[in-house]
Formats: structure tokens, sequence, C-alpha cells
């Protein structure tokens, strides 16, 4: 079965955080490749969740 939108949120979320705890080259106005490209994908993630639900009221 296909992950959800909301669980693809949440797995985004997790991996940002795990990224962002690790990275020693990552600062909020900084991120690195990697955490650009996380943070990046939880973003998108975040505003389809976010429309979704609005969507549904």
């Amino acid at each position: 079965m296909a992950e959800s939108l909301y669980e693809r949120y949440m797995a985004a979320a997790r991996a940002y955080r795990e990224h962002e705890q690790q990275c020693t080259s990552c600062a909020p106005g900084a991120r690195c490749d990697t955490g650009r490209r996380l943070y990046e994908s939880l973003a998108r993630l975040q505003d389809a969740h976010l429309n979704r639900l609005r969507k549904q009221r």
C-alpha cells in the first residue's frame, strides 16, 4: 500500500530533524546541500498536507 501524504510528510520531518541533529554544517539560515534538499522536501509536503486539510473543511 502506498504511503499517505501525511505519512510522507512525517517521514520527511523525521529525516530533516535527524539530519539537523547530526550535521555540523547546517544552521537555520545556511544549510548544507543535503539539509537544503531535506528541508525543501519537508516544506513541499507540509504545504500539500495543509492544503489538503483546508480543502476538507
